[in-house]
């Protein structure tokens, strides 16, 4: 997916909030990167894991509670969050929740 004519999207027309669980659509692949639009309804948990790439989290819309590490991190929009590749991380979305997540090299 990768475009070197660069693109853009209108992300506020791409979120679809299911009645329950994630949404999610990749904006952007390469073999360096993966932007990926996530809209989880409200009360969805994502359960602990780590990955294998650094990861940035900009919040778009909605609440909910990050957990990086030890720490919890109240999102909301306009909050961002840099994650080190395997750290662990969580999160549970408190209203419909819309984040761009960013996987990188």
């Amino acid at each position: 997916m990768e475009n070197n004519q660069g693109f853009f999207k209108d992300l506020n027309k791409l979120m679809q909030f299911p009645g329950e669980g994630i949404f999610s659509t990749v904006l952007a692949k390469a073999k360096t990167y993966n932007y990926t639009l996530m809209c989880l309804s409200a009360g969805t948990d994502i359960d602990e894991h780590t990955s294998t790439r650094d990861g940035v989290v900009q919040v778009l819309k909605g609440k909910g509670t990050f957990r990086l590490y030890d720490k919890e991190i109240d999102m909301e929009p306009g909050v961002f969050i840099f994650m080190p590749k395997n750290a662990p991380h969580s999160l549970k979305a408190d209203q419909d929740l819309a984040i761009l997540l960013l996987l990188t090299e």
